[in-house]
């Protein structure tokens, strides 16, 4: 871009040398006009004359050599080179703009790790990322890029998640739990198990989705290269027959007259400012997304975002955090600190996710020496006996196979019946919590224009519903296999306008067929599934239901950009078109049209990089 300039800068001087020398001298005059075209359109011959020999005809390298040279052809020297050096101003501005847009995607190269320190033995070695094994021994200090996804086993510390997730606010992270790739170690010294070979790992992923995310156009993009493709030959047989066609049957009409005017039709057919400024548009759409967290597969998508008016939620992991924890304690003739107390001792042996969540809600070391006579009934619960006590934990079915009377009402979660010496003591309600966000999430869509907003789930119908209700969802499916979200998406389709889209929330496994069928699938790419993130469209990588909305908001504002450079390129220049075919509009007009459009396209076209108030 430097050398660009400078050639321009060299130009320009050499331009107004020679519009000062031509009143007095015009052979010099003339020596410095093709001396200055040569700097500044050289190169814009030469690949004019590349590709006509490799079959590509019609560009804008063509149109802007044919209609400069021509205005050479007839005398008007300082015109010829004004075109061109417009042209390649209008070319400075658009590497500008690619570039800008491109470092905004690259900063997310800075994500890829350069090595791991792996611990063999008391050895620590330094390694390439994609030469460590799945269950080896990580050592990630303080400062450093964690290179591969992996589970703590020792230490605690403050993550840097922004080039993940986009959010600025540090993640605390301790023994037991699970960390991503490509975020920076703040404080700490972690102990990592690997459970992901690079290929497979998150930061590997995200690169290959953003490098790929160019590779699938828009429909906007792809009617801009279909058009640029017949437009342009078109425009050059028009230009062609206005130069002959006038001269030979208007009475005094003037060859080099019509001649000229067919060159300024020329220069403002070039379609630069479309073939250039849709295109960014979208480039800078999905930049700016990525910068919020929000990675987009292709402009295609964030083109039909923009449309969407119906969006369904998976509900555990998407709606709500995946994670039981205990809600309710109701006991019966003790207190509830001694019921949790109790309960948590007798599942202390078990790893179900109901038993972690009562020991999590207890909170205190678990004493085996109080502990004897374990026993685990499959699929009904565990008894143990405590402080000589025999308690028995479980679902109502333990209760029915004891022969103990129980609570049998209806609510929202999963109930674990505690039986102490035979006689029911009371029950604990365990459920998965809302996201903070979802129902703020739920709120936007709907000031979003979005008409209906579903939610499917494997979930039983009082917890469904209560969900719902709790975040103001027009519809609930409850108690639904993954073939049946399939069918029960099916049936959505139906309810969606001609031209409107369907946007497909989830997270795991099981929602990978729904995000594929969906218009667009999008995948909460924190803690979603491998499966859910492959087949989605969108991935939102902190798992917040409140970036859904920021992904539209960046899709209409995107989508709005491309449209005003459309229709303001093409309204200029069908203007200015006519205008030069009757003789109104001078090669200067035809700048403006041709390369002022451009520059203006270009400019807006930045905008799309700007999402920090969506």
């Amino acid at each position: 871009m430097k050398k660009q300039l400078m050639r321009i800068i060299i130009a320009v001087v050499i331009f107004i040398a020679a519009l000062i020398i031509n009143p007095y001298s015009f052979g010099l005059s003339l020596v410095l006009f093709i001396a200055s075209y040569i700097l500044v359109g050289g190169d814009v011959v030469l690949r004019a004359g590349r590709n006509i020999l490799h079959g590509n005809v019609f560009d804008e390298n063509f149109l802007m050599s044919i209609a400069t040279i021509g205005a050479f052809a007839i005398g008007e020297y300082p015109e010829g080179v004004a075109v061109m050096l417009f042209y390649q101003v209008g070319e400075l501005f658009q590497s500008y703009a690619v570039d800008k847009s491109r470092k905004s995607i690259a900063s997310l190269m800075d994500i890829r790790p350069d090595y791991a320190n792996v611990k063999r033995g008391d050895q620590l070695l330094q390694m390439d990322p994609d030469e460590v094994n799945v269950g080896e021994i990580i050592v990630i200090k303080a400062g450093e890029r964690v290179p591969l996804d992996g589970k703590v086993l020792e230490g605690n510390s403050m993550l840097d998640t922004t080039a993940l997730t986009g959010e600025s606010v540090p993640r605390e992270v301790s023994i037991g739990e699970g960390i991503l790739s490509g975020c920076i170690n703040l404080n700490g010294v972690l102990t990592v198990e690997v459970t992901k070979e690079y290929g497979e790992s998150m930061v590997t992923k995200i690169l290959d989705l953003v490098e790929n995310a160019s590779s699938k156009k828009s429909k906007s993009e792809q009617f801009i290269t279909k058009f640029a493709r017949y437009y342009t030959p078109i425009v050059v047989i028009i230009a062609a027959l206005l130069a002959i066609i006038p001269p030979i049957v208007i009475e005094g009409a003037s060859f080099s007259d019509w001649v000229y005017r067919a060159l300024t039709f020329l220069v403002v057919s070039c379609p630069c400012a479309l073939v250039i400024s849709i295109p960014l548009s979208f480039f800078g759409g999905i930049g700016g997304a990525s910068k919020r967290g929000i990675l987009v597969k292709g402009s295609n998508y964030l083109e039909a975002l923009a449309k969407a008016e119906i969006v369904v939620f998976d509900k555990t992991g998407t709606l709500t955090k995946g994670v039981f924890n205990v809600q309710e304690i109701h006991p019966v003739n003790m207190s509830k600190e001694a019921l949790l107390e109790l309960t948590a001792y007798a599942e202390s042996y078990s790893t179900h996710p109901i038993s972690l969540s009562l020991k999590r809600a207890y909170g205190q070391e678990i004493d085996n020496d109080r502990i004897t006579d374990v026993q685990e009934f499959a699929g009904h619960g565990v008894a143990a006996v405590i402080d000589g006590k025999e308690v028995k934990a479980g679902n109502f079915r333990l209760m029915e196979k004891l022969n103990i009377p129980y609570f049998n009402g209806e609510v929202a979660g999963t109930v674990v019946h505690v039986a102490i010496d035979n006689r029911y003591a009371g029950y604990i309600l365990i459920a998965d919590e809302v996201k903070m966000d979802a129902a703020q999430a739920i709120r936007e869509l709907k000031d979003s224009r979005i008409r209906k907003t579903v939610m499917l789930t494997g979930d039983t119908q009082s917890v469904g519903l209560k969900v719902g209700k709790e975040l103001g969802l027009d519809k609930v499916y409850t108690e639904l296999l993954p073939g049946d979200k399939v069918e029960k998406l099916e049936e959505i389709f139906t309810l969606k306008s001609a031209k409107g889209k369907l946007a497909y929330v989830g997270d795991g496994i099981n929602d990978a067929p729904v995000l594929a069928r969906a218009d667009i699938g999008i995948a909460m790419g924190g803690l979603g599934s491998d499966a859910a993130i492959e087949a989605a469209d969108i991935v939102i990588m902190n798992d917040e239901p409140s970036k859904i909305v920021t992904a539209i908001k960046i899709s209409k504002n995107t989508l709005k950009i491309a449209q005003q450079n459309a229709v303001f390129a093409i309204g200029i220049k069908v203007a200015v078109l006519i205008l030069s075919a009757f003789g109104l509009a001078t090669m200067w007009e035809a700048v403006f049209a041709d390369v002022g459009v451009t520059v203006l396209a270009v400019l807006n076209s930045f905008r799309a990089l700007e999402v920090k108030g969506l």
